[in-house]
């Protein structure tokens, strides 16, 4: 919502800027998209890692309860 209000005040502003904006959004969004994907991916594997090199002392501990 807060995205769209800026627009609206760009657009009151500077309209060929706005529209420019406009038409270059989705193909900016679409050249990000890998990278975000590779982000996730990344981060997904740490978090596996992470899980596996504590799997021991999570055993551990609940074998202690």
């Amino acid at each position: 919502m807060f995205t769209f209000l800026l627009w609206c005040v760009l657009f009151i502003l500077c309209w060929p800027l706005a529209l420019v904006a406009l038409i270059l959004y989705p193909i900016v969004w679409i050249v990000l998209l890998p990278f975000r994907l590779i982000g996730f991916t990344v981060s997904a594997l740490f978090e596996f890692l992470k899980e596996l090199i504590m799997l021991p002392a999570n055993i551990i501990k609940k074998l202690a309860h």
